[in-house]
C-alpha cells in the first residue's frame, strides 16, 4: 500500500483539501434538492411512476466526484438482470445514471438509517449472505424486483478488485437466477477506468471514507467507460454456475481487450 492510502487525507496537500470541502459541499447541496424534488414528485403524483430523482442524484454525485462517464454498447432495457465487476464506489452512481440500475445490497448498508433510506429510495434489494434460513424471501425479493420490470444489478465478485483483474464470480449470488425467470434478460457489464483503475481501485487495508475522500481530491478527472456486453444466451443461461462462468469469461475478454 502506497503512503498515500495509509494515510488517507493527510497526503492530499492543500490544494486536494480543497477540493474535497468543495465537492463534498455541492455533494451535500445536490442531495438536498434531489431529497425536496423526490418528495414533491411523489406528492405529485407525476407520471411516469418510476421517481426519476434518485438516479439523477446519483449521477450528479459521480460527475461532482469529478467523473466523466461514457457509456458503450446497447445499454439495459427493463427486466434486465446486469452482471458487473466492482472497483470502486464510483461504480455504483456511474452505473445508475447510465443504467437507470437498482442494485442487490448486502444489508450491512441496512445498518446505517440515513444509507439505507438513500438506499430505499433508490430501490436496492438488501441480501444478508450469511442468511442461509432466508435464501429462498431473497430470492423471491430479486425475482420480484425484476420482474417488475427493474434493470438490477449486482456485483458478484462480493468484494472490489483492483480493476485490472476479474475475481471469481460467486454463483451463489446468482440464486435468483436458478431458473431463469422468463422474459429476463443477463447482461455482463464492465467498469473499464482505463490505465488508471490501480489507483482509483478501493482495495487492501484501505478504509472505505479513505477511498471516497482520495477521489474527491484528486485534480484530474476520473475517466470512466461503462460497457455493455451482449447479453447471455443459450446453454450459458441453463443454471447460475453457467451463468457466473459465461459472464466471468465475458468479462475477462473485454477487461483483456
Amino acid at each position: 500500500m502506497t503512503g498515500r492510502r495509509a494515510h488517507g487525507s493527510e497526503g492530499f496537500g492543500l490544494f486536494g483539501r480543497l477540493r474535497v470541502v468543495l465537492r463534498l459541499a455541492a455533494i451535500v447541496g445536490w442531495l438536498g434538492a434531489c431529497v425536496v424534488l423526490y418528495y414533491g414528485w411523489r406528492l405529485a403524483g407525476a407520471v411516469p411512476a418510476r421517481n426519476p430523482w434518485p438516479r439523477r442524484f446519483l449521477g450528479g454525485i459521480a460527475r461532482l466526484a469529478g467523473v466523466r462517464m461514457r457509456a458503450e454498447g446497447v445499454a439495459a432495457r427493463p427486466g434486465t438482470f446486469l452482471i458487473a465487476n466492482h472497483v470502486s464506489w464510483i461504480d455504483i452512481p456511474a452505473l445508475a445514471a447510465l443504467s437507470g440500475a437498482a442494485f442487490v445490497a448486502h444489508d450491512g448498508l441496512a445498518g446505517i438509517p440515513v444509507l439505507r433510506r438513500l438506499c430505499e429510495m433508490n430501490r436496492t434489494v438488501f441480501v444478508a449472505r450469511h442468511d442461509r434460513a432466508g435464501v429462498a424471501r431473497q430470492v423471491a425479493q430479486v425475482r420480484a424486483a425484476i420482474g417488475l420490470g427493474e434493470v438490477l444489478a449486482i456485483f458478484p465478485e462480493g468484494t472490489t478488485a483492483d480493476g485490472t483483474t476479474l475475481r471469481p464470480l460467486k454463483s451463489s449470488l446468482l440464486s435468483a437466477l436458478d431458473p431463469l425467470p422468463p422474459g429476463i434478460v443477463v447482461q455482463p457489464v464492465l467498469l473499464d477506468y482505463g490505465p488508471e483503475a490501480r489507483d482509483i481501485a478501493w482495495v487492501g487495508q484501505e478504509p472505505g471514507i479513505d477511498n471516497f475522500l482520495r477521489i474527491l481530491a484528486r485534480r484530474r478527472p476520473v475517466t470512466l467507460t461503462v460497457r455493455f456486453l451482449p447479453p447471455l444466451t443459450g446453454e450459458a443461461l441453463a443454471s447460475r454456475k453457467t451463468i457466473a462462468d459465461a459472464a466471468g469469461r465475458a468479462l475477462e475478454t473485454a477487461l483483456k481487450g
